[in-house]
């Protein structure tokens, strides 16, 4: 099946395209953006770790806005390529496999399907959804590195790296842990401890240990190759400070502090046994490190998809490519991947980098490894029918300048008051009373009021602004203007009240239909590259074959007489139930992470035997066992000791009930000296344990055949 495309995949250099591709100046290509030269875009998305579902930080960060952007450029009629698929490589899948006991391929067989049909499911419209261990993409990689190889772009560097000498092999940052020397956390990894969020090196962890073993790991000399960032940096300003001031914010200042700082030559091969082999002699256990394998993944993807015209996505200088990312890849979408590209020599560099924020989860940093997340795999099971409430949440809530939170009262209110109340309410008004008043048929229009024309005008501006929002990336912002189209409808008929006016002129209700209906139509076009879900519908229900995007603002888009479909409601209140079992769900991996971040307490200082020795153990018969009055903890014990009756005091009644414990055999300390509590004398002490995983408070019992009083030591 790949004899096909390995006729292509080799990195030659095409002549005329590298020259043009050089001779493109910052001005030319702002020049071709803006006069159309640009004859095709290529589409990237981040490509998730196969370790793990998908969840929605990686939703509202990349993948949701792409989505977006590619449905809003294709009605446009553009030429896109929307190339998205699985990072499969690195420490992270193979850390997952030792912990699960199966194989790195079986981790991301699982994950890879998984995430594929989640953003299948979800509306994500990627032409192909690959993975970085395919046939094609280990070969491209190979070839990639080969070409750079030959050319003497790499330098080779020895370095001293752990080695865990019980097994036998170096180890990677993340198989490393220690404790942290900023705040002390006996967790923190070879590259960063998570609780303060400190960047490590491993060698900065006091008493490190391996993860793979637990011995003590030891330093030793290992070979490397680097690509030399440094050569590229006076070109890297240039091309992005230059040439690319338009770049949001936070990527080109994320960008300019990395350069200011100057560049360091950076490792593109490691010691593992997972990743694709190094392809150079005296390269044994070593394989390509998995920042410069999986960037490779885009062309390897899109070889696999196009194999005969893939270079003219990838080498012709018309072609315009664009990065979705988070902001935690920034650093090698912008710097380090165009800096292999410029090494390479034939390949276009990215146009664009519209990287966005973090969104955080009721107010916190998402944690996969804490299960601190909203995974979409479990979304789509729990809101079936529902992608689109989630896809304009994220949109409207999207963290494109600045880090944003979700809450799951928000998403309610958001689908409450708006989809439902706003833009649901507008459509579900317009085609009930068109189905009552004219037998579901469009009216004919009589002569426009100044309520009417002035309601289109209105639509009529929002456009631009919404056309603008949309190219330069500002999903947020094109997300109202669209919503506003619905704001503009509903305030129509709100003051048009068509089911007042129908009492006295029904060729006036007819206009103002048949203008709501023109306006709902719109919304059809205004709010396909946001919600696909819904916008089908609606268009089932306007009996409406899709529009393109010069459809928007039309006062046409339905002829008189055309009969529509059965209407039903495009949106559903979402209950307080179905978030308080979200809530509640989130709760519980509260307590389940603060149970599993317990440990046992440490042990007190020795004690010599002799005072240990001093204390008086024996056992107890609980012959009377009572709550003392006015007291929430005391409970009162009467116990047969071997010689008589004492009292006893203990502060346990949260954990018993007096009957609970009463004809027990129980251990107690004899020889403490007497103590009032409540005005009662208390004879000695209960000895109970406190479990340290649920704090739970549980008295020694002992067996039956003992005999009270006898002695325990």
């Amino acid at each position: 099946m790949y004899s096909e495309w390995l006729l292509y995949v080799t990195f030659v250099p095409e002549s005329n395209g590298v020259e043009e591709r050089d001779q493109m100046t910052a001005a030319n290509r702002e020049q071709n953006s803006k006069n159309g030269a640009y004859k095709r875009t290529l589409v990237t998305t981040a490509l998730p770790y196969a370790n793990g579902p998908v969840h929605i930080g990686h939703l509202a960060g990349v993948y949701v806005p792409a989505d977006i952007y590619v449905r809003y450029k294709r009605m446009r009629g553009e030429e896109v390529l929307f190339i998205g698929g699985s990072d499969e490589h690195g420490v992270p899948v193979s850390l997952k496999a030792k912990a699960e006991g199966v194989t790195p391929q079986q981790v991301v067989d699982r994950y890879h399907k998984l995430i594929k049909e989640s953003f299948e499911e979800f509306g994500i419209d990627f032409d192909i959804y690959s993975r970085t261990t395919s046939d094609t993409h280990t070969k491209t990689a190979s070839d990639f590195f080969r070409k750079l190889y030959d050319n003497g772009k790499f330098i080779e560097r020895e370095s001293e790296q752990y080695w865990d000498p019980e097994a036998k092999m170096f180890l990677a940052d993340r198989y490393i842990t220690g404790t942290c020397p900023h705040c002390g956390n006996e967790g923190a990894y070879g590259d960063q401890c998570e609780a303060c969020g400190s960047s490590l090196n491993a060698t900065d962890l006091i008493n490190p240990h391996s993860a793979v073993s637990g011995a003590k790991p030891e330093l030793r000399k290992t070979k490397h190759w680097y690509l030399p960032l440094n050569d590229y940096e006076a070109w890297l300003k240039e091309w992005i400070l230059d040439g690319h001031k338009e770049w949001k914010p936070n990527v080109y200042g994320q960008c300019k502090s990395w350069l200011d700082a100057g560049l360091q030559p950076r490792a593109v091969s490691r010691d593992l046994d997972w990743g694709i082999p190094v392809p150079v002699e005296g390269a044994e256990g070593k394989v390509l490190y998995v920042w410069f394998d999986a960037p490779i993944g885009y062309i390897s993807n899109t070889i696999e998809l196009r194999p005969n015209d893939w270079q003219t996505w990838w080498k012709d200088p018309s072609t315009r490519m664009i990065h979705f990312i988070g902001k935690d890849n920034i650093v090698f979408h912008c710097i380090v991947f165009p800096a292999m590209l410029k090494a390479e020599g034939s390949f276009i560099l990215p146009d664009n980098v519209p990287a966005n924020e973090f969104l955080n989860l009721e107010g916190r940093k998402i944690s996969t490894s804490r299960n601190w997340a909203v995974w979409l795999h479990e979304y789509l099971r729990d809101f079936p029918g529902k992608q689109d409430v989630l896809r304009y949440v994220l949109t409207a809530n999207a963290p494109e300048t600045k880090d944003n939170d979700f809450t799951w009262k928000d998403f309610q209110s958001r689908n409450n008051n708006e989809l439902v109340a706003v833009y649901g309410n507008f459509v579900n008004r317009s085609l009930v009373l068109t189905h009552k008043y004219f037998d579901g048929a469009v009216p004919a229009c009589g002569t426009l009021t100044e309520a009417d024309e002035a309601a289109f005008r209105e639509i009529e501006e929002t456009i631009p602004r919404l056309n603008d929002a949309l190219e330069h990336f500002r999903f947020r912002e094109a997300l109202r203007e669209a919503m506003q189209i619905a704001r503009i409808g509903n305030k129509y008929l709100a003051d048009t009240e068509p089911w007042k006016v129908i009492k006295t002129d029904k060729a006036r209700v007819a206009t103002i239909l048949h203008t709501a209906l023109q306006i709902t139509a719109n919304l059809s076009v205004a709010f396909a590259p946001f919600l696909p879900f819904s916008t089908r519908k609606l268009l089932a229900m306007l009996n409406l074959p899709a529009s393109d995007w010069s459809a928007l603002g039309s006062r046409t888009l339905l002829a008189e007489g055309h009969k529509l479909g059965t209407p039903e409601l495009l949106f559903e209140k979402i209950e307080d139930d179905a978030v308080e079992a979200q809530i509640n769900k989130l709760k519980e991996t509260d307590k389940a992470n603060a149970e599993a971040a317990k440990k046992a307490p440490d042990f007190a200082p020795d004690c010599a035997f002799d005072d240990f020795a001093k204390a008086d153990l024996r056992v107890g018969l609980v012959k009377a066992c009572e709550k003392v009055p006015k007291s929430k903890k005391l409970l009162r014990f009467t116990l047969d000791d071997g010689k008589g009756e004492r009292t006893i005091l203990s502060g346990i009644a949260a954990y018993y009930e007096p009957e609970d414990l009463l004809g027990k055999k129980l251990l107690f300390i004899a020889n403490l000296p007497p103590r009032k509590m409540m005005g009662i004398e208390s004879q000695g002490m209960i000895v109970a344990s406190e479990d340290w995983k649920t704090d739970a408070v549980r008295v020694v019992l002992i067996d039956d055949s003992v005999a009270p009083g006898s002695k325990i030591g």
